[in-house]
């Protein structure tokens, strides 16, 4: 997932990143949360992405070791 959103991040296809990132948007915290609006808007998720970049990549992170320990 973080290879995912770095690289659209990278290409700078911040739609793309929303739609990775909505897909784990109810385990993600509310302020992190994604709206439909949001990712559909390519200037709205590109302001998302790059205000929120690090809190997301934390937020994967315990996403993944919430699994890997289920």
């Amino acid at each position: 997932m973080n290879l995912a959103l770095d690289s659209a991040n990278n290409l700078g296809q911040y739609t793309t990143a929303g739609k990775i990132l909505f897909q784990i948007n109810e385990q993600l915290p509310v302020d992190l949360q994604l709206f439909l609006e949001e990712i559909d808007d390519p200037k709205e998720a590109k302001s998302f992405i790059l205000n929120n970049q690090s809190a997301l990549k934390y937020a994967i992170r315990e996403y993944r070791e919430r699994l890997m320990l289920a």
